[in-house]
């Protein structure tokens, strides 16, 4: 059959790639917006179209406690969280890291508290950005569902666990058209789960999860900072192989009419497709401008995101969180891959959107317009009312 045309929603998009893995355990707790990936998926269980052991648990906290313990055991491993949820299993999520345990959690973007808020920023998987995760970012269901298929196959290649984000509400609960493989392809693409070492090979046995004094601690921290630089070759490989099957092309950064480009904006997840039409709208005015998404945020592509920016004007950097006290995360990214090069244009940071606020094609006009003209600040708030506004 190869590729079907379907209509899903983010959250769909994800349970469906999930059902085609068929992971051995899943262990989730709901929360906002992630909750209808696990309603999904659940029903798939309960109609009997997985295998799966899914464990209902008390918290976050727990679920990613029983997900350590299940990859441990040599399990292929799953679940999902958001916001709150992702920051109350924030310390197993280091253990999961620390350990080398390929499991695949997908994170649909929530404002962190507080005040309380239910709706998308990028707060709570920037918080994890040296957790020791991979972390691939989304655009639409569609990468939803092609990002779970990289990454589950990444995570089981290079022994780290894989962050698929999606924006909540944006991605998660609006409804696309979008294309996904038929199970035979997937299973063929997946391959069978075969752990290298695991606590339940009885034949091989091993100690995980020690206690780790100053002794060899640091050289297991030295050995995830190596396993890290293995992440890309590992990428480009896997991508080569789903491209052929989607009939598509894959980078870690993805470049829109960049060049001969003048004016860039780099943004992730939904807004992407925001800033791709206003690059359309302005086209047609006779604008140089284009847009940079990034797919693969951690390990960050400084390489190929070099390899697109340098010679370029000035470049707008769009942050959906804040870093207080210091400059905003994807933004301090990209500087710092530019530092080095003579040729590197002028970059700016732009915060926007936090708690759910709405970009829109005026919003993304207003940066490339002050990118042109030169009056745009190092920092600047993109939406956010001005003191005297009520």
């Amino acid at each position: 059959m190869g590729v079907i045309k379907k209509a899903m929603t983010g959250a769909d998009a994800a349970a469906e790639a999930m059902r085609q893995i068929n992971p051995d355990v899943v262990a989730a707790y709901p929360i906002t917006p992630q909750t209808p990936i696990m309603h999904r998926f659940a029903q798939f269980v309960a109609e009997g179209k997985v295998k799966t052991e899914f464990v209902t648990v008390e918290s976050e906290h727990s679920a990613m406690s029983a997900c350590v313990g299940a990859a441990t055991a040599g399990g292929r491993v799953m679940t999902a969280t958001s916001a709150n949820g992702l920051a109350l299993m924030f310390e197993i999520v280091y253990i999961a890291a620390s350990n080398r345990l390929p499991i695949v959690m997908n994170v649909v973007n929530r404002a962190l508290s507080g005040p309380i808020n239910i709706h998308c920023d990028h707060s709570d998987s920037m918080a994890c950005r040296d957790s020791g995760w991979i972390q691939l970012y989304s655009e639409n269901a569609e990468e939803v569902y092609e990002n779970n298929l990289i990454a589950i196959k990444l995570a089981e290649r290079v022994n780290m666990p894989v962050m698929v984000c999606q924006d909540g509400f944006i991605t998660s609960h609006s409804v696309e058209s979008m294309r996904v493989l038929d199970d035979a392809s997937v299973r063929r693409f997946i391959g069978q789960y075969k752990p290298k070492h695991y606590l339940l090979d009885v034949e091989h046995p091993i100690t995980s999860g020690p206690f780790d004094f100053y002794d060899y601690y640091f050289e297991h921290k030295r050995q995830q900072i190596e396993a890290m630089t293995k992440v890309i070759p590992a990428f480009y490989e896997i991508v080569d192989e789903l491209g052929k099957l989607m009939g598509k092309h894959y980078e870690t950064v993805e470049e829109y009419y960049l060049a001969d480009a003048e004016f860039v904006v780099v943004s992730l997840n939904s807004t992407a497709g925001t800033v791709k039409h206003t690059v359309d709208e302005l086209r047609k005015q006779g604008k140089r401008v284009g847009a940079l998404k990034i797919r693969l945020f951690r390990p960050f592509p400084r390489e190929d995101i070099a390899k697109y920016l340098r010679g370029k004007k000035a470049v707008a950097v769009l942050d959906r969180a804040a870093t207080f006290g210091h400059v905003a995360p994807l933004y301090h990214e990209i500087r710092s891959a530019l530092y080095e090069f003579p040729d590197k244009p002028r970059v700016v940071s732009y915060i926007y959107g936090l708690g759910g606020r709405d970009v829109n094609l005026g919003h993304i006009t207003k940066v490339f317009n002050e990118l042109e003209s030169g009056t745009a600040q190092e920092e600047n708030y993109l939406g956010v009312r001005d003191e005297d506004e009520p």
